[in-house]
């Protein structure tokens, strides 16, 4: 495994640790409360986290294959086959899943976006803050901006704009500047619902518009 991959592995180990610790003493009340992912909740997003670690390149071929190359419905399967009936299960499952290094045949980089946007899917309806590393938020940010929406990432979103992160100064694209902190700004690319106070600049509206305009559930 190159330094590179391991790095990003790290990363999404941490996040998946931290995740589990954070939903350990949930009431049963807020399994059912809404995530920010489009039509899952708490639970459902919980679910798929689950589902995704332990998909590997085979099953993910079979899953897809079995789901007319229709990915929405391919993740509604795996939580489907995923979600247990008590939630204290899932996220046993979970736990036992959270040092796996399974993924599809691509680019490792949606790995650490779903652990970061995933994490906030839920921790933010849960009220709980979520702390990520600068750099694995970033990574995930760049992936996501170079990478079109139909396969999951959010550049059409961008088109036109140019994020700055708010703490470094760090830039991407051209056009209206909008600047956030690089968390609020990869979960608005990722198509995620986020305060438009926290959104600064020319372009703040549009991106803000822009996010939460999507119809579907997206991939990661």
């Amino acid at each position: 495994m190159s330094k590179a991959a391991a790095a990003v592995w790290r990363a999404v180990h941490s996040e998946r640790r931290r995740l589990a610790a954070d939903l350990s003493e949930l009431r049963d009340e807020q399994w059912a409360l809404p995530s920010l992912c489009p039509g899952w909740d708490v639970h459902d997003v919980l679910a798929h986290l689950v589902d995704t670690a332990r998909t590997g390149r085979a099953s993910f071929i079979r899953d897809l294959m079995t789901a007319h190359l229709d990915f929405d419905r391919a993740n509604e399967n795996g939580i489907a086959r995923e979600k247990s009936q008590d939630p204290q299960e899932t996220i046993k499952a979970f736990a036992e899943a959270v040092n796996l290094t399974r993924t599809p045949p691509a680019n490792l980089a949606p790995r650490l976006v779903e652990a970061i946007v995933h994490g906030e899917d839920i921790r933010r309806p849960l009220g709980i803050a979520g702390d990520y590393p600068e750099p694995a938020v970033v990574q995930a940010l760049t992936y996501q901006l170079r990478t079109p929406v139909s396969f999951g990432g959010g550049s059409e979103r961008a088109a036109g704009l140019r994020l700055i992160d708010r703490k470094t100064g760090a830039g991407w694209g051209e056009g209206d500047d909008v600047e956030a902190d690089a968390l609020d700004l990869l979960l608005a690319v990722s198509g995620r619902r986020v305060d438009r106070e926290s959104l600064t600049g020319g372009g703040a509206s549009l991106l803000a518009a822009t996010a939460t305009s999507a119809t579907h559930k997206p991939r990661q």
